[in-house]
């Protein structure tokens, strides 16, 4: 059974189409790899699917309900969590905080109910030992795992990743594929669009191709980079 389905989604700005006519479904428990071109609409994508952007045409089903013209925030509630490719805690608060800030509005439940939680996540996250420094004093690793604290604290069903490891070292890109690792093992069903792309297909179970807001490929990853259509679009290679 799917947990998010995408049916005919199509987003347009003025005469430039960013996305068209795109449909794919994602089962619970499972990680998908988005992957593209700069520009290829993977962004605008990820803000429908969330409702930062509402779809022109088509139809987003989420945990069994039509969410197309639902709010963001009603969709963090029904179990929608976000990482932004570049984190922006609340730079003054502690590690803590952010979490118990997150959870507390995504969640829609008091600071003590959550508690518990957000010390779980942090020990998953790696975070525990950084508690209780500001969250403007972390290195970028750990600014990347806060972020992925922050989304996990609003108890999220489906977790989307926004380039979560661009700019990482390749130590640090594996000590954050870990913890993604864990995170899905657990049973979150993720969405993650990356360019590293064997941080990416580490974790995932399916790819999904987009250019020019279309969906080119989508399937098993090995077949998928496999594809000479693939690897002329997006490695750029004439096969």
């Amino acid at each position: 059974m799917n947990l998010l389905t995408l049916t005919n989604v199509s987003k347009s700005f003025g005469a430039l189409t960013v996305t068209d006519d795109v449909s794919f479904g994602v089962p619970q428990g499972q990680a998908l790899g988005i992957i593209g071109p700069n520009g290829a609409g993977k962004s605008t994508l990820f803000n429908l699917i969330t409702g930062n952007l509402r779809a022109d045409r088509g139809q987003i089903d989420f945990a069994g309900r039509d969410v197309t013209q639902v709010s963001p925030m009603r969709r963090c509630t029904l179990g929608m969590g976000r990482s932004f490719q570049i984190p922006q805690p609340f730079a003054n608060l502690t590690v803590f905080e952010n979490l118990v800030v997150a959870a507390t509005h995504g969640q829609s439940r008091s600071e003590s109910e959550v508690t518990d939680q957000c010390a779980a996540i942090l020990d998953q996250t790696e975070l525990m030992p950084r508690a209780n420094d500001t969250a403007g004093s972390l290195s970028l690793l750990q600014r990347k795992r806060l972020e992925l604290a922050r989304a996990m604290a609003t108890g999220p069903r489906l977790l989307l990743l926004d380039e979560i490891a661009g700019g990482l070292t390749e130590g640090e890109c594996q000590a954050l594929v870990q913890t993604i690792r864990s995170i899905h093992a657990s049973g979150v069903t993720i969405i993650w669009i990356e360019h590293v792309l064997h941080a990416l297909t580490s974790v995932v179970e399916q790819l999904l191709v987009l250019d020019f807001g279309k969906v080119i490929g989508l399937g098993e990853p090995e077949a998928i980079m496999a594809s000479r259509e693939v690897r002329e679009i997006y490695l750029g290679i004439e096969v």
